[in-house]
């Protein structure tokens, strides 16, 4: 894509009024259509998407295959898209536009400082689609299955509300497994190194985003995990003293 093109995305972006934007975590108030400051915390159902119905969020949404398609099976439901790559979001904001998804919507942001534009508990269910694995050591901190990250999903979900993570690493999948087995906050209910080996577990893991086609292409296998928080009593643990983990 070219420099032109991608800053033409950036300009229509904030005219779009499915989509926001803020990398400030000092300031909760984000910016939407026409540049409009508003501040969503525990207000997203109804502020935004007009009704109560429990909210959804994608991360790591890229172009917003999970959110689109979620959002026209479900539309009893809302579904917000998070990415920091404008030119990507742009792509699934306006498929949201043109097929009327009123109940899809997308935030631009560092997932790093999702916590700060939701209130406890506001969130029902995560899903983290295909994300960065981060494989060079030393970068482990900065996978979405990581400590600092997992405690703001719990700050985010109701209590009990799962988290779904499908990715192609299986170095992320294994690692993710691994640091499982040592956070007593996390309860794994399910998990698969080759989802299409079977029948699916459950119909929203047949959507495919464009780079699950592209690493199905290259051979590679598609995992899955399912896991929630326990009570909030149990601590979540932070990388120190968990095997593998290197910060």
């Amino acid at each position: 894509m070219s420099t032109r093109n991608k800053l033409q995305k950036f300009a229509e972006i904030l005219q779009l009024p499915n989509v926001y934007e803020n990398f400030d975590p000092r300031n909760p108030a984000l910016i939407g259509a026409g540049g409009q400051a508003v501040d969503r915390r525990g207000n997203w159902a109804q502020g935004h998407f007009g009704n109560a119905n429990p909210i959804t969020l994608e991360l790591a949404c890229g172009r917003g295959e999970y959110t689109v398609d979620l959002a026209r099976q479900y539309p009893g439901r809302n579904f917000l898209g998070v990415d920091i790559k404008g030119a990507r979001i742009w792509k699934g904001a306006k498929i949201a536009q043109a097929e009327g998804l009123h109940n899809a919507a997308f935030l631009r942001t560092r997932i790093e400082i999702i916590a700060t534009f939701f209130a406890p508990g506001e969130i029902d269910e995560i899903w983290i689609t295909f994300p960065d694995p981060f494989l060079k050591k030393g970068k482990e901190n900065r996978r979405l299955t990581a400590p600092r990250f997992l405690r703001q999903y719990r700050h985010l979900l109701r209590p009990g509300g799962l988290v779904h993570l499908k990715t192609d690493s299986r170095e992320l999948y294994d690692w993710t497994q691994q640091t499982f087995a040592h956070q007593p906050a996390v309860e794994v209910l399910y998990h698969d190194h080759d989802i299409y080996a079977k029948p699916l577990p459950l119909p929203e893991l047949s959507t495919e985003t464009y780079y699950e086609k592209l690493h199905k292409g290259l051979g590679k296998t598609i995992t899955y995990t399912q896991f929630r928080f326990g009570p909030p009593e149990v601590e979540l643990l932070g990388g120190k003293g968990i095997p593998g983990f290197e910060v």
